[in-house]
């Protein structure tokens, strides 16, 4: 085995702040908005209206056939009457934070398939949520913001060391049948895990959310606790949906307990993961959407 960096200096570089971007200010401001308020989430809109690439990405998004508009979108108002302060919060979020990692080009890096996955793992984690018990379902804001930057360790890789990024993915796709944290280990000293945590834990990100990103496929792990039920959630949906979008392979088998751990009755277990699969399919163009 062998890579253009040790894994010492893999190890340094993310743990030199100056590799990282800094959290974008747009972020800054929307994380700091009470969006409890009318007058929040107008503060909100009137920020999203200055980036007319993410004004049109919710406008192209709330267009689509997955969310059912009987008319055409055409303002960024009608889009976020459609989509919910929530979703418009969590994509805004996710694309500002993406955006910032992207280096261009991408090299071996499948933007629209880390889109795609991502964007379906959040359909998914809400489809479970509907399920659970009202007391134990995570905030719909919550759910979508880890669906939606669970893998960014990957464009912290890419962003880090595109030639290490591009031997990672060139070995997903030869190495079909073999778990993806067995090639990690083999090739990373920080796996997409640990360095998308090193990242969020720089930007100041709630605990839950850096625990959902460490940990979504470490689910029993004891210091998972923290992003309970998001991580449980997410690593029952990625089973659900194995390899979509990114040729990442992991364990699938679903046990009832998987079920059981989240409040949901197993019986149940046929039907959600039709419906998750259905939702997946229909959901397809939209991640083209915010790839884009």
């Amino acid at each position: 085995m062998s890579s253009s960096k040790s894994p010492v200096n893999q190890k340094a570089s993310i743990r030199n702040i100056n590799t990282l971007p800094t959290m974008p200010e747009i972020a800054q401001k929307i994380l700091a908005l009470d969006l409890e308020s009318n007058e929040g989430e107008l503060a909100m809109l009137k920020l999203i209206e200055k980036d007319p690439q993410i004004s049109a990405k919710l406008i192209g998004l709330a267009n689509t056939p997955f969310f059912g508009s009987s008319k055409r979108i055409t303002t960024l108002l009608d889009a976020a009457m459609l989509l919910g302060t929530t979703r418009v919060k969590s994509v805004t979020l996710a694309v500002v934070f993406m955006t910032s990692m992207a280096k261009n080009p991408f090299g071996k890096l499948d933007i629209h398939g880390l889109w795609l996955h991502s964007f379906c793992i959040a359909i998914a984690m809400r489809a479970l949520s509907r399920a659970m018990p009202r007391d134990a379902s995570p905030y719909l804001d919550d759910i979508f913001f880890a669906g939606l930057l669970h893998d960014i360790g990957y464009m912290v890789l890419n962003h880090l060391d595109q030639e290490l990024s591009d031997q990672l993915h060139s070995r997903f796709i030869a190495g079909k049948g073999r778990f993806s944290s067995e090639i990690e280990a083999e090739l990373l000293e920080m796996n997409h895990c640990e360095l998308g945590a090193e990242l969020a834990n720089y930007w100041n990100l709630p605990d839950s959310i850096v625990a959902v990103i460490r940990y979504h496929h470490d689910p029993k792990n004891e210091n998972a606790i923290a992003g309970q039920p998001l991580v449980r959630m997410l690593n029952l949906a990625e089973k659900i949906l194995p390899a979509l979008g990114i040729p990442e392979y992991i364990p699938t088998e679903i046990t009832p307990d998987d079920w059981l751990a989240l409040g949901v009755n197993p019986e149940q277990a046929e039907d959600l993961i039709g419906q998750i699969t259905r939702q997946a399919e229909e959901a397809k163009l939209t991640a083209g959407i915010l790839a884009g």
